[in-house]
């Protein structure tokens, strides 16, 4: 029989809404500050994912928005013959204050064309559709109250959305509320009942998922008796932490799956970490006698393998990898993303010299603007990043190289550079909150260099070569992979870490660097 083995998307891919049409399963999932926008999986048995693109792409800009902002939780739904994605972009996230643009798109098919968006007002975020069985069609998501003297999540609200006129009622009224932290609301309607699906405890180590239910949309709604349906806060030694923020789907047999998100941590110190961010997961659930959503296996806790029943074949579990070597007319935007923007043809140029990517040096890593960079998710605990780098940085401020990144404030990088004392040479270079270190210089050869990232848990450590060498040149030191996690200090982080390579022109004055062959590599089979 075949296993889910679990995470189904590995890598940061968190907040994961599923959606069935026909015999065709689809998972949406959250973005943040990286583009493309609302990354797009699909699958036919569970078991197998492919990610198939993007739903926001050509245009999207999400330049200026803060690290962790941008787009968040995803809602993929279908009615009226169409796909319906509803979205969040949080543009501002100080203090008490948010300020949260909500809304719609549709599309005929999963790959577009999408809409021109609605806007869905600014109440709050996490909000998805329900499409009532009576032809109405409702939104629920929380709201947001900026009030210091209350609490910020002030309730789960529900409001109509009048498809007819592309706009809502303006009238929410709220259904639920507790005392702890409530967010990623959906509803269902199963025989007489309506079920709101509800994350609880926040999305860190104390997450989980419980269920209220009513006879009437509008509730009341009672909360289940049981803390929650699906948590491992009570197992901090469980593969699967943080599991929460989920959705739920019906199978043609009739059987319910519940998708949701949780992390692998790695441990330093004894602390854990979740470097690789939130992942996506997939559970098999049951209503049982009294019509409570359960884990069909009981208890719940997240199980890592889940068997699916029938025939067919297990996932691939051992190591995997791919390579780009630039000569297709654009970059593959199912791997690769870049931050807030799209980076225009002058910027990534895969004409100038054929098998190479060539960068135009940006701005800073500190920048919201306009950064040149590429990234790729990172999907395991163990993994490499080899890039074959053919640049002459002339000053200090041109530089380029890969990079283990996570944010603005959070990444390792080996640079290529050049300065008055050392000349051409290698350093690695690290942001840590407001601090910045760099290493001692590596002289470097002329010529294009073969430069190694490798993460083993929760160290880093870089090498470099010359292109025409197989011999390796160890760089010294291991350096703090595990601060590049939500885990790692006092700020709220929603991402996870991305292998890239990025060159800086911190003059504008036009320096290019040329990127060659690059190869990936991630082993799953050694814990983290």
């Amino acid at each position: 029989m075949p296993v889910i083995h679990n995470p189904i998307l590995r890598g940061f891919n968190p907040d994961p809404s599923i959606l069935r049409v026909g015999d065709d399963y689809y998972i949406a999932t959250s973005t943040f500050e990286f583009h493309p926008a609302v990354r797009l999986h699909h699958s036919r048995d569970l078991v197998h994912w492919t990610t198939i693109g993007h739903a926001l792409d050509a245009g999207f800009d999400l330049r200026g928005i803060p690290d962790s902002g941008g787009v968040w939780a995803p809602s993929l739904s279908y009615a009226d013959g169409r796909f319906w994605l509803a979205y969040s972009v949080v543009r501002t996230m100080d203090g008490d204050d948010k300020d949260i643009d909500n809304y719609l798109v549709t599309a005929p098919s999963i790959h577009g064309p999408w809409s021109a968006p609605v806007h869905l007002g600014s109440r709050g975020f996490d909000f998805s559709f329900f499409h009532d069985p009576d032809g109405t069609h409702w939104i629920v998501g929380v709201q947001w109250d900026q009030r210091p003297e209350h609490p910020s999540f002030s309730g789960l609200v529900v409001e109509q959305y009048l498809a007819d006129g592309q706009r809502t009622t303006g009238d929410a009224i709220r259904v639920y509320r507790e005392e702890g932290l409530v967010e990623g609301p959906n509803l269902y309607r199963v025989g007489e009942w309506y079920h709101l699906l509800i994350a609880a405890g926040g999305t860190g180590w104390n997450h989980g998922i419980t269920i209220a239910r009513s006879r009437n949309l509008l509730g009341p709604y009672e909360r289940d008796a049981r803390e929650a349906v699906l948590t491992t806060r009570d197992d901090p030694g469980h593969p699967l932490q943080k599991a929460g923020h989920g959705e739920l789907v019906q199978a043609p047999d009739g059987q319910w799956w519940l998708v949701h998100l949780a992390s692998r941590p790695t441990l330093h110190l004894g602390e854990r970490y979740s470097t690789l961010g939130r992942e996506t997961c997939l559970q098999r659930v049951v209503f049982d006698d009294d019509g409570w959503l359960r884990l069909a296996d009981g208890g719940h806790h997240a199980s890592v393998d889940v068997v699916i029943g029938g025939e067919g074949e297990d996932a691939a579990s051992g190591p995997r990898g791919w390579t780009d070597d630039f000569s297709a007319g654009a970059l593959d935007r199912t791997r690769w993303s870049t931050l807030r923007a799209a980076l225009p043809a002058s910027t990534a140029d895969l004409d100038a010299r054929p098998g190479w990517l060539r960068l135009r040096g940006g701005h800073s890593a500190a920048s919201v603007f306009d950064q040149s960079m590429i990234l790729t998710r990172v999907e395991e605990h163990r993994a490499s990043f080899d890039v074959l780098l053919d640049a002459e940085p002339r000053t200090p401020r041109e530089a380029a190289g890969p990079i283990a990144w996570y944010d603005r404030s959070g990444w390792i990088q080996l640079q290529l550079t050049h300065d008055d004392e050392n000349g051409r040479h290698l350093r690695v270079v690290r942001r840590d909150g407001s601090t910045t270190t760099r290493s001692g210089p590596i002289a470097a050869p002329d010529g294009p260099l073969r430069l190694r990232l490798s993460l083993d848990g929760p160290g880093l450590r870089f090498a470099w070569a010359r292109a025409d060498s197989e011999e390796w040149m160890p760089v010294p030191g291991v350096h703090p992979a595990w601060t590049l996690s939500d885990d790692h200090g006092p700020r709220l982080r929603f991402t996870g870490l991305f292998f890239g390579v990025r060159a800086d022109d911190l003059d504008g004055r036009g320096w290019t660097a040329d990127i060659g062959r690059v190869a990936v590599r991630f082993d799953p089979d050694v814990d983290g």
